[in-house]
């Protein structure tokens, strides 16, 4: 294909397809076997550092909030990420513990643009390419496929264009110029899900985003999950399984663990601590007070709940009921 002009970005990860067939048939566990396990456990386990990491979906919704405040504990940095997320990618920035992000969005809604991302740019200590929301998604359907791009229109004649790492080329069937996102196959992907086996089978309940191009797209996959239920459960309605047993690694059980985001039909976003995370992100010294108070100094997932409060808790619950 004739190549009519590129994007000026820097292209963080190369499609590596082949390398990556290799990688999963020699290094990645076929067994049917239980995978469960605590954040820590699965952090210290599957993430390195200089690892590329993403995360499933966007806003609030179903954010692997437990499994990213546990790599912010661990202090693993040198991360490369695909920033599909908010929350959960701005603690990690916050951190200083990203040096690239593939970026298409990351913003609190009603509550503004992030003024954590945008230090961190200004500074130099981040690099950024700039995606659409469907054009990582779909690089990361051209992973799942096996296939090193996808040819797609999005972004065509736009800034966001200009700053991606993305090609514009000469379609060979029509002459016509097409966009070409490359794969993006990352070393760990992150998703929260409803339910999960022990295995690893996973089910979502209403919006699904991502998560099935995602889960193929990763050489390393951990789930948290709101309960781990029997297999025999998950066997009552396998349709339900947009996430097989053997594209997991680890299953961590993390009840409220998108919070202070929500869970669909589970509960309600905490307005009141993200709008205490946005004002205190203002500021770096205000912002290292938060991370201090709500990762550093609670040392699980269950403390962490703790100090939200059972309270608390129970309101979202109810909210996300219509009570």
């Amino acid at each position: 294909m004739e190549v009519l002009e590129s994007g000026k970005g820097e292209l963080f990860l190369s499609p590596r397809m082949n390398e990556d067939r290799q990688w999963m048939r020699e290094k990645k566990s076929w067994a049917l076997e239980p995978k469960t396990m605590s954040e820590h456990e699965a952090v210290k386990k599957f993430i390195h550092e200089g690892d590329y990491i993403g995360t499933e979906l966007y806003g609030f919704v179903r954010c692997p909030m437990s499994i990213a405040r546990e790599i912010v504990r661990q202090r693993i940095g040198h991360l490369q990420v695909a920033g599909q997320g908010i929350m959960e990618v701005d603690i990690l920035i916050a951190a200083g513990l990203v040096d690239k992000i593939d970026l298409t969005y990351l913003g609190y809604e009603v509550y503004g643009l992030s003024s954590v991302l945008r230090r961190a740019a200004q500074s130099g200590k981040l690099k950024v390419n700039e995606w659409s929301n469907a054009a990582l998604a779909w690089r990361l359907k051209a992973a799942a496929l096996g296939v090193p791009f996808l040819p797609v229109r999005v972004m065509l004649g736009t800034d966001t264009f200009k700053y991606s790492a993305a090609k514009v080329a000469k379609c060979p069937f029509t002459g016509e110029k097409v966009l070409l996102l490359p794969a993006t196959m990352l070393d760990v992907g992150i998703i929260h899900v409803h339910r999960a086996d022990q295995y690893g089978n996973c089910q979502i309940d209403g919006i699904s985003g991502f998560a099935f191009e995602l889960a193929r797209a990763s050489r390393r996959l951990i789930i948290s999950a709101e309960e781990i239920i029997s297999t025999e459960e998950i066997r009552m309605y396998p349709e339900r399984t947009i996430i097989p047993w053997y594209l997991v690694d680890a299953v961590v059980e993390a009840p409220f663990g998108s919070h202070p985001g929500e869970m669909p039909y589970y509960y309600w976003r905490d307005e009141e601590h993200l709008s205490w995370y946005v004002a205190a992100s203002k500021e770096e010294t205000t912002t290292e007070e938060y991370l201090q108070k709500w990762i550093w100094d609670v040392p699980s997932h269950e403390d962490y709940l703790e100090r939200v409060g059972k309270e608390t808790l129970d309101m979202m619950k109810a909210k996300a009921k219509g009570r």
